[in-house]
């Protein structure tokens, strides 16, 4: 049986299919005569496009990841879908017009007009290459893509098997794709290494389908079945590591190695350990089973150097939805030990302490998503992210510190949130431009599928709509589209909009001023020097010498409330005691000075700890010469 996988545009491009790559080490392992291979045709598009149009990496950046909650990548391909070139351009353009610049909207026009034409090239391609059973993969905005393909390759080849799995396809998702578009003969729902290998093999003996967990099939009459979905997730010991095979030699060979620097795709973990105990009010990333569970350590770390040493590439982007724990002790001090250069990104918990920052940061990883979401409190603990707001303040210093990059975005838009939530946040946000900044302006809460949002109207969002992009890209009655869609309609909750303008004019400053931005410290026992350069702070350089002051600033490496601030610098430094209206009006001359941020009666001091000595001593010589003779040039 020969097996052809198929990744469509939209997906990355930088990145081979972690999907295709598991199950085509599953067909060639676990399915007896059964071969599989893998079609990057979402690297064939940047060739196919770059030949026809102006089309560079950011414009595929923009329509794979950038345009996902407005559906311009899906809206791209349904021309192909329902074989117009036109289709709903109208529709489209009257949605859009308001929220795309008229350079992109051309671009976006241009798109949909042609997609039928590589298609078609493609499934001429898929169906030229023989196969007994083609897989298409959907995740993000690859549905569309995924399904015009499979229309006509099933139109040219009836007795091609098609078969449609991914994130796209999970619970009803998978359900509503199959009863609808029956040239897909079967959405493998859920996790797809076992059950697309028992499918390949019912298949092959024409043996019964009804037992296969999640699958959707037909009745000889065509009537869409879809069995029920697994009740217990796979074992780490189930989860394969992928077979990446073509990949980096397509790239090679495509436009798009000149966009993009290749990274391997690892996975350590599935689930979310917080998620199981506190599932995050908006998160819909698991999908059907939140339960976490990972790879042993020695497991995790042999397929980490597997990949590199097969690939010879060592940026790695690790995909687990949170850091197994254990790794920090476990696979993390291998991977520094072996004197492989890697670096990896993964996402982590924000109250993750500097010395496990260390170990990330020793091991390689560059990058970071901590998933900080807010710098409030109270409105944290309406995500139910388990963290505070000075937490999240103290990543972000600690990330700075320690040298890595710590990826992150603010959201708004819950239930029982307030302006008074962001007027002190809103306040303090000059003293941070030295940390970094969110990836983008603030943005209101998207409903998710599988979120609490979407599954308890009690949490407050009532009356959910399929997103209006799904509208204009399929043909499908309103309860099908619900039935489809992963992003839906809500009344607007929370702030209103002068206080989201607020909140993303200081962002956007934040973001404008970054580069140019430093605060540190640098602890000599008897003295802290703190070195500043920042657009709202009119001082430079500042010692702090008393006793009680230097404990003060040292506890607040981790936040405190005042009252058990001035209880533990008393106890260090007793001779030099203050009582907590003392320290208090301390607090608010350092806040003042954008030294400490605070929020919810907590305090935690934003300086990193200096790390490069020479740039700490021509700052200061630069104070020290701006107030008694010339200026020190500014280090190059």
């Amino acid at each position: 049986m020969r097996v052809l996988l198929v990744n469509m545009p939209w997906s990355p491009i930088d990145l081979p299919s972690l999907a295709l790559g598991i199950l085509k080490r599953s067909v060639d392992e676990r399915v007896p005569g059964a071969s599989a291979e893998v079609l990057h045709a979402n690297l064939m598009f940047t060739d196919w496009i770059t030949e026809r149009t102006e089309f560079t990496g950011d414009d595929y950046e923009y329509y794979a990841l950038s345009s996902y909650f407005m559906g311009c990548g899906d809206w791209v391909f349904s021309s192909a879908l329902y074989d117009d070139p036109a289709w709903r351009e109208d529709e489209f353009v009257a949605t859009m017009s308001g929220k795309l610049k008229s350079a992109r909207m051309k671009m976006t026009r241009e798109l949909h007009r042609t997609a039928p034409e590589f298609v078609e090239s493609i499934a001429r391609q898929i169906v030229a290459s023989e196969p007994d059973v083609v897989g298409f993969t959907s995740t993000f905005q690859q549905n569309t893509a995924a399904l015009a393909a499979a229309r006509r390759v099933k139109q040219l080849a009836p007795h091609i098997v098609t078969v449609m799995g991914g994130a796209n396809c999970d619970g009803e998702q998978g359900a509503t794709v199959h009863r609808n578009f029956p040239f897909v003969d079967h959405v493998v729902r859920g996790e797809g290494e076992a059950a697309f290998p028992e499918l390949l093999g019912a298949l092959a003996e024409d043996g019964p389908l009804d037992s296969i967990p999640g699958l959707c099939h037909r009745e000889a009459d065509g009537a869409s079945v879809a069995n029920p979905m697994a009740t217990r997730p796979l074992p780490p010991t189930a989860i394969l590591p992928p077979d990446y095979s073509g990949y980096f030699e397509r790239l090679a060979a495509s436009v798009a190695r000149n966009w993009v620097e290749p990274k391997l795709v690892v996975e350590g973990a599935r689930g979310c350990w917080w998620g199981e105990k506190h599932h995050c009010t908006f998160c819909g990333l698991n999908g059907s089973f939140m339960e976490f569970r990972s790879k042993s350590p020695d497991t995790f770390y042999e397929e980490i150097m597997e990949l590199a040493r097969r690939h010879r590439v060592l940026d790695m982007y690790v995909v687990d939805n949170i850091l197994d724990m254990r790794y920090l002790t476990t696979v993390l001090p291998r991977i520094i030990e072996s004197g492989y250069d890697l670096r990896l990104h993964i996402e982590i918990k924000a109250n993750m302490r500097r010395s496990q920052l260390r170990t990330l940061a020793d091991a390689g990883l560059i990058y970071v998503q901590p998933g900080i979401e807010s710098l409030n409190s109270r409105v944290l603990d309406l995500m139910d992210k388990g963290v505070s707001g000075c937490q999240n303040v103290r990543m972000l210093r600690d990330g700075a510190e320690t040298g890595l990059s710590v990826a992150w975005n603010y959201l708004h838009g819950f239930p029982g949130e307030s302006a008074e939530d962001y007027d002190p946040v809103i306040a303090q946000i000059p003293a941070l431009e030295h940390l970094d900044p969110p990836v983008d302006l603030s943005a209101r809460i998207a409903i998710e599928r599988f979120s609490p949002y979407f599954e308890r109207p009690e949490l407050g969002f009532t009356g959910l709509l399929p997103e209006a992009h799904y509208r204009f890209t399929y043909d499908l009655p309103e309860e099908e589209l619900y039935g489809m869609a992963y992003v839906f309609e809500a009344p607007a909750r929370g702030i209103g909009e002068p206080t989201v303008s607020a909140l993303n004019n200081a962002l956007a400053d934040w973001k404008k001023h970054h580069t140019d931005a430093r605060l540190t410290h640098d602890d000599h026992g008897d003295r802290i020097v703190l070195v500043s350069r920042r657009r709202a702070f009119d001082w430079r350089v500042k010692e702090l010498t008393d006793p009680f002051e230097l404990a003060l600033f040292r506890l607040l490496d981790q936040p405190h409330n005042a009252q058990a601030l001035t209880r533990k610098a008393a106890a260090r430094v007793p001779e030099a005691a203050r009582d907590e209206d003392g320290v208090r009006r301390l607090l608010d001359t350092w806040i003042g000075l954008g030294i400490v941020f605070a929020d919810a009666g907590q305090y935690v001091h934003i300086a990193p700890a200096a790390v490069n000595e020479d740039l700490l001593r021509l700052d200061f010589m630069r104070h020290i010469h701006t107030e008694d003779g010339p200026a020190v040039p500014e280090p190059a």
